[in-house]
């Protein structure tokens, strides 16, 4: 089974039809999803104005479609060397205790729902480096009362969610499942009563 980075190879070789390219490069959302296969294909297409279902799309529109993949895909190797340099060290000192760290990480291990979107109607508008930069900030800090990534507050607690995490606070802003070890217990406190007023707003 092809790798990443052949299948990016294939993306970019003009020789190949552009049918070929085009199925390479969802191919590569096997390997690397953050938003989950679906919502990171639309966030793509909507980013380098490709049409989801267009069969035969701009050959420039899908190298620009996957240097965005690329560079996020980046990010996220880079953050895993050094989260596993953090355990060898970690273990080295006797600590084995998982923290809420690790269980988000092993939770998207292989890159795929990193950072899980609801809908994939719904997606941020940031780059996909970016979103993964500041979710990963967010990981490596004290927990905040807004969404890590677009910074609003508008976060409700959600049942009814497709994947893992089964239910989670979604941002109704820009429609990311957030980590609940990056919100404060105030936070997903309200998260809650959004959710319930919500419900019964119409009794």
């Amino acid at each position: 089974m092809a790798g990443f980075r052949a299948l990016a190879r294939e993306v970019r070789n003009p020789r190949n039809t552009i049918a070929l390219r085009r199925t390479s490069l969802r191919k590569c959302l096997e390997r690397f999803a953050p938003y989950g296969h679906r919502a990171t294909w639309r966030h793509l297409c909507a980013r380098a104005g490709l049409a989801p279902d267009d069969r035969a799309p701009d050959p420039a529109l899908l190298i620009a479609a996957l240097a965005e993949l690329e560079e996020a895909r980046e990010v996220w190797l880079a953050y895993e060397a050094r989260f596993a340099g953090r355990r060898r060290r970690e273990k080295h000192h006797g600590i084995r205790q998982p923290s809420a760290i690790d269980d988000w990480y092993r939770n998207t291990w292989g890159g795929c729902d990193i950072v899980p979107c609801a809908s994939p109607d719904l997606t941020p508008d940031a780059r996909l480096a970016d979103v993964l930069r500041r979710v990963i900030a967010a990981m490596e800090s004290t927990p905040g009362d807004a969404c890590p990534v677009c910074g609003q507050e508008r976060v409700e607690w959600r049942t009814d969610l497709e994947r893992y995490p089964l239910e989670g606070p979604v941002c109704a802003d820009c429609g990311i499942v957030v980590p609940v070890s990056v919100l404060t217990p105030a936070a997903l406190a309200a998260a809650h009563r959004r959710t319930f007023a919500g419900r019964y707003a119409g009794v």
